[in-house]
């Protein structure tokens, strides 16, 4: 058995070390971030252009994308690379979009597929939603959406209607990951990734036009009040038609297992547009959450920022935290009281089967034998923390644990969650 690689503490959050490869090719972006036109209607030009169609479908884009844009460019301090990496971005979900709606007015019955009574999983980063998506995700009898399918729901023109040994897709999901490795090494130790693991719901929203998404592309308040002030059950509806796509392609008879901390805030679209759905909501010590994803995303900052200035991401996100615990204490009644239970991370790292079962008898699925063996089979090939973990502390951005700790008593209240002793200054892994 192999041992785990020892912990970490990163040290050049402000000052990003690079290997020669990669600071070449972050500097071979400057012309092309300069070419940056920034307006939505180059966007739509340049995705109707790259995918040879023109009807993006319902203008419910058009707003959110032009706040975003000019959000991102304004207040993002975004370095050449983050220019182009949102620009991308934006141009991809617009590709994405147009090709989506091609597939829908080729295929009208994709609107009869039923997404039957989905298990949803609600919670922040570090409190166990990534592991628990995944390991349920291993069931054959549920489906769930892959991060390679997030990225492509529907493949390019040029791909359609041919066989390959391996979905191009695929190998283009794969491609990224590898990048990304190469430019923050020590990512997958704070969220794994490979191309078939169980992804949220995110990319398909961003598809739609809204998301908090946006907000780990480029720190923007402008986008965030806006995003904050506008009901977003139209871009909730346009994301499960997207499902219904994706399931037209495999078949109904299973129930989907869904996933986001983006939810947390968004219990009445979620609602809305699943009011059969079951919710499986989870809590952690807020100081753990807070220390744990400040640094995630304070490490990865270096790909789009410059100057990183590591502690105005840190208490972007730390203030970011607040609001989405402050949205679950205030809207955790509007979830149906049959339908949803919540989930303590320290009860379910100490028994995870066991917190498996009652979702199970709360959704009303049977947990088969075949669903326990691929669920084992799963733990088996993908332990915590395999990839070594973090160090982190929260005092190196600038925040007190003692100030954060007062400040979010409110939520740890509600829920009763255990406090951690040591959160805001140890180590953790994915």
């Amino acid at each position: 058995m192999s041992q785990r690689p020892a912990d970490v503490r990163i040290s050049d959050f402000d000052e990003p070390v690079f290997s020669p490869e990669v600071r070449q090719m972050m500097s071979a972006v400057g012309p092309l971030a300069e070419a940056i036109p920034w307006r939505l209607e180059a966007a739509l030009e340049q995705a109707a252009q790259q995918v040879g169609l023109d009807d993006f479908g319902e203008d419910i884009y058009s707003e959110p994308l032009t706040v975003f844009l000019e959000g991102a460019r304004r207040e993002g301090g975004l370095s050449p690379m983050g220019e182009v990496t949102v620009w991308g971005q934006v141009v991809q979900f617009l590709q994405n979009r147009l090709l989506v709606e091609d597939h829908w007015k080729r295929h009208p019955e994709t609107d009869d597929q039923t997404i039957e009574d989905p298990i949803i999983i609600v919670g922040l980063p570090r409190t166990g939603t990534t592991h628990l998506h995944n390991l349920m995700s291993a069931d054959p009898a549920l489906h769930y959406l892959s991060w390679w399918e997030s990225l492509e729901p529907v493949p390019p023109l040029s791909e359609q209607g041919q066989a390959f040994a391996v979905d191009p897709r695929w190998q283009r999901a794969a491609t990224g990951i590898e990048m990304r490795d190469q430019i923050m090494p020590y990512f997958k130790r704070m969220h794994d990734m490979w191309p078939d693991h169980a992804h949220e719901e995110i990319h398909l929203l961003a598809i739609a036009g809204s998301t908090m998404f946006f907000e780990t592309l480029a720190i923007s308040e402008s986008w965030r009040e806006w995003y904050l002030g506008t009901d977003q059950t139209p871009w909730y509806a346009y994301m499960k038609r997207i499902l219904q796509l994706i399931q037209g392609g495999r078949g109904q008879g299973r129930r989907w297992i869904l996933k986001s901390p983006q939810h947390l805030e968004q219990f009445v679209p979620l609602t809305r547009v699943f009011p059969e759905a079951s919710f499986v909501v989870t809590h952690r010590d807020p100081v753990a959450i807070t220390a744990s994803f400040t640094t995630m995303a304070a490490y990865s900052a270096r790909l789009s920022r410059d100057p990183v200035r590591s502690q105005d991401v840190a208490h972007y996100w730390s203030d970011r935290i607040e609001r989405l615990l402050s949205a679950c204490v205030r809207d955790r009644e509007l979830l149906p009281s049959q339908r949803s239970m919540d989930v303590l991370f320290h009860e379910f790292m100490e028994d995870e089967m066991g917190t498996v079962e009652k979702i199970y008898a709360l959704a009303g699925l049977a947990l088969t034998p075949d669903s326990l063996s691929a669920m084992q089979d799963f733990k088996a090939e993908h332990p915590r923390g395999k990839h070594g973990r973090i160090a982190y502390d929260l005092a190196g951005f600038g925040i007190e644990v003692s100030e954060c700790r007062e400040r979010l008593e409110f939520y740890s209240q509600r829920f009763g969650v255990q406090r951690e002793e040591h959160a805001g200054r140890e180590a953790s892994g994915a």
